[in-house]
């Protein structure tokens, strides 16, 4: 195999960016994304996406019909979710954002000669698979109050919003993880850009052999890992089994020779090379595996981030694993009786944060 040296900075950007489209993400080069940012900087949502959204996964059911929103609608519907000006900071205006696209919007339409207040959604929560997944890197974003800009590494949109951003460092440094998470602190200061945070609910930073998680305002003591859970022995090898295999699934030609043909084309054959042995997985490919597959990345989002006396909190695995088992043990029932049971937890764990997630996901 030809040699890389592993103070390229691509060592594990690329990778990633390769997981993400073998779960599915539609590859978006630089210059693709920004120009569904009409071409803007300051621009983060990729607007003709979201339009086109809105459109598919949004009906009005009235008197046993169903109608359209109107074009007018959908272009308030973009606007509302634009306008978010940061006069009352990052965490408040990110948990205004977070209400938008949880709960939906209400807009008046003419039906019938009936004006009536609808709701419109954002994302699909129920139905994962009406919702488009795209991922892009070297994500330009002027800076507010200058023209400098930062470029995260990688984000992914859900039907054209950023809600992921990502940092990857390469593995020779002595510190990968902690630089990757000085990054993200610092790009969401008041002189960064915030307009790319207020939308995003979940902060990765990678390197190959450590990788942590977060969300948005998260302090860098409260970075954490996440390790997945296993009912039993047999989901925990049909889990190595499925990562094994995702790892090892080939890439389409098209969309390969699309993510090499410029910044990356100086190591696709070093990693055309990668592809004639057996990858093998690490701790960068397991969290996003955990957390970013699309269905998983829409549930954590959903149901599993909280916000409590001005801090945003996403789950831990603990928590997110309590909730998931208690609501699936309380629909069972006995001779008509839900079975209960006991959640234990260390001391500092989050049991407090976990009963919330868990009413949350009982309401829902």
């Amino acid at each position: 195999m030809s040699a890389i040296s592993f103070k390229e900075d691509h060592i594990s950007q690329i990778p990633a960016l390769q997981m993400f489209i073998k779960l599915g993400y539609n590859y978006l080069n630089p210059e693709e994304a920004l120009a569904l940012r009409y071409n803007k900087l300051g621009n983060v949502i990729l607007e003709d996406i979201l339009i086109e959204q809105l459109k598919r996964i949004n009906r009005i059911n009235y008197k046993g019909k169903e109608y359209l929103f109107s074009e007018s609608n959908i272009l308030d519907a973009v606007n509302a979710l634009k306008d978010f000006p940061l006069i009352e900071g990052l965490i408040r205006t990110n948990e205004k954002v977070y209400d938008l696209l949880t709960l939906g919007k209400s807009f008046e339409q003419n039906i019938e000669g009936d004006r009536k207040s609808f709701s419109l959604k954002y994302i699909d929560w129920d139905n994962f698979g009406n919702n488009v997944f795209h991922v892009s890197e070297e994500f330009e974003v002027q800076r507010i109050g200058c023209s400098s800009t930062y470029r995260p590494d990688i984000i992914l949109f859900v039907n054209g919003i950023p809600l992921v951003v990502i940092e990857c460092k390469r593995p020779d440094n002595k510190n990968p993880i902690e630089e990757a998470i000085s990054q993200h602190i610092r790009n969401q200061q008041e002189d960064g850009i915030q307009n790319l945070f207020i939308y995003s609910q979940v902060l990765l930073s990678l390197s190959e052999n450590e990788a942590k998680y977060a969300t948005t305002g998260t302090k860098s003591e409260f970075w954490a890992k996440w390790k997945e859970q296993f009912k039993t022995e047999n989901d925990k090898s049909n889990y190595e089994k499925e990562l094994k295999e995702l790892k090892n699934k080939p890439i389409l030609n098209e969309i390969k020779k699309k993510l090499f043909s410029t910044r990356f084309k100086y190591v696709n054959d070093y990693f055309e090379e990668l592809e004639s042995e057996e990858l093998i997985v690490n701790e960068q490919d397991r969290l996003i595996y955990n957390i970013c597959r699309p269905e998983r990345l829409l549930d954590i989002i959903f149901k599993f981030i909280v916000y409590d006396a001005g801090l945003k909190k996403i789950t831990r695995y603990q928590q997110y694993f309590a909730v998931k088992n208690t609501i699936d043990r309380i629909r069972v029932k006995e001779q008509g009786r839900r079975t209960g049971g006991v959640i234990w937890h260390t001391q500092g764990s989050g049991k407090s944060i976990t009963m919330v997630m868990l009413a949350k996901s009982i309401a829902l």
